[in-house]
């Protein structure tokens, strides 16, 4: 396992796309095809993500996987296929390569799906909109949970990677593998314990989930795509890099991580929008599922070397 003293891992590859690459590679979807710009767009910190502006076309999205994870590419697509008949839009892929033959790295060539980013709108919407959209987004969560996999676990390129019989075998082992790289990158043993006295306390919650549902596990306003103008409706949903087959539960609490009290309307949309959950303590769940999307988090910031974020959660750590 990686250390503090380890580098940090290198994402979103900074890489400038020229029209002639562009043009090879939609060249391969489209022989009539002709690239007009090249633009890259903001968000998420692990692929870089460039829109293809087409003359007489619509235009396209290019996504390019970082070095280090080019098998997220084929998970992706896996994902994707899962999702075909969900009833929400989602990209389509129109081209996938890992024969870096035109650039040196993993990349899909996608649809590019109509709207605009939802966080782009929130500051100008009301509360009533703001319900409204993010129930919209629990009803397409709801269709996303819906999809039963085989097995609990991470998913990789191929389906889920290493299978666990139960949700109470799989994250009990995450919690375990997170724990353990907390305390090899610098976390206080002292925090470490007492987390696991709470996680154990609390481990029965994670038995109430029997069947392995497909979640998100990254659903938030940077990855809805919603009407540009007007009420928003949403149109449609991206970026599935970090899929996973677990308890919808997980879903939900990742979902609502950000919020603080004053996007009650958001969390109060969400969850009517998604219906009921018909689970005992499943508030009490959504709390230990924070506990580990903050420990996760923290991991995660201290790999690719944010370290000045780990303060503030330590301490949110401390009072989960």
């Amino acid at each position: 396992m990686k250390t503090r003293d380890d580098p940090a891992l290198q994402l979103k590859p900074r890489l400038a796309i020229s029209l002639d690459q562009a043009q090879a590679i939609v060249r391969r979807t489209s022989q009539q095809a002709v690239v007009l710009g090249v633009t890259e767009l903001h968000g998420g910190e692990i692929s870089t993500v460039l829109e293809i502006a087409l003359a007489d076309a619509p235009a396209c999205i290019l996504k390019v996987y970082p070095e280090s994870l080019q098998w997220k590419m084929a998970k992706e697509l896996y994902v994707l296929g899962l999702l075909r008949n969900c009833g929400t839009a989602i990209p389509k892929i129109l081209l996938a390569d890992d024969t870096r033959s035109v650039i040196d790295l993993n990349y899909v060539l996608m649809t590019r799906l109509d709207g605009t980013v939802l966080g782009r709108r929130e500051a100008a919407l009301s509360e009533v909109e703001l319900f409204a959209i993010y129930a919209e987004m629990g009803a397409a969560l709801r269709k996303i949970n819906d999809i039963t996999l085989d097995s609990f676990g991470y998913i990789g390129p191929n389906g889920v990677w290493t299978a666990h019989p139960s949700n109470h075998a799989y994250m009990s082992a995450q919690f375990d593998r997170k724990l353990a790289e907390f305390d090899a990158r610098g976390g206080d043993p002292a925090l470490a314990a007492h987390l696991r006295d709470s996680v154990t306390a609390r481990q029965h919650l994670l038995e109430a989930a029997v069947s392995p549902r497909l979640c998100h596990y990254d659903f938030h306003a940077g990855n809805m795509l919603v009407t540009q103008e007007g009420a928003p409706h949403l149109t449609g949903i991206v970026d599935f890099e970090s899929a996973t087959s677990g308890d919808p539960l997980m879903d939900i609490a990742k979902a609502l991580y950000y919020f603080t009290a004053e996007d009650a309307p958001k969390r109060d949309g969400l969850l009517a929008g998604y219906g009921k959950i018909d689970r005992p303590d499943w508030q009490q769940t959504l709390d230990l599922y924070h506990l580990y999307g903050t420990l996760e988090l923290w991991c995660w910031m201290a790999q690719i070397g944010k370290r000045e974020a780990l303060a503030d959660l330590t301490r949110e750590l401390a009072n989960a």
